[in-house]
């Protein structure tokens, strides 16, 4: 496999999987906050000024801007950070630290998804790329990097 093809599998893997993440991701915030796929406990919907109203605002607002590789960075660590809350406060919080006895495996997977591409970034398929693109190209079109 030549260098040029696997970086092309990388960059096609790490969109399917930010795509991928951010969907499901977004669908839990989206249950929270809009009572949408299903909604959330009785009433559908959660209290917008409760912790679960937190997190779906972040869930929802994170995982439309992960799918679209819009502002990524920032909101991949957001939403890290907020499942890291999530798995200390819910789960560990519930008396065991170990995921698979306190049921965090998919907050702490997040956590760590997250992160990921709030340090790589959204990959060569997102718009962050795009807009850096069109940035780069609009700086050489003229000396002082400006037009006009």
């Amino acid at each position: 496999m030549t260098t040029a093809t696997g970086q092309r599998l990388r960059d096609t893997a790490q969109t399917a999987l930010r795509i991928a993440a951010g969907l499901t991701y977004f669908v839990h915030g989206a249950q929270k906050l809009l009572g949408w796929f299903g909604g959330f406990g009785d009433a559908g919907t959660v209290e917008l000024m409760t912790r679960f109203g937190a997190a779906g605002v972040i869930e929802t607002v994170a995982g439309a801007l992960i799918v679209l590789g819009l502002f990524t960075r920032p909101a991949a660590f957001i939403a890290s950070g907020e499942m890291a809350v999530a798995y200390f406060w819910i789960h560990w919080g519930g008396g065991s630290l170990l995921w698979w006895q306190n049921r965090g495996e998919l907050v702490m997977l997040y956590s760590f998804v997250w992160l990921l591409f709030a340090a790589w970034g959204a990959g060569p398929y997102s718009l962050d790329a795009w807009l850096r693109r069109r940035y780069q190209a609009r700086s050489l079109g003229s000396p002082d990097g400006h037009h006009g």
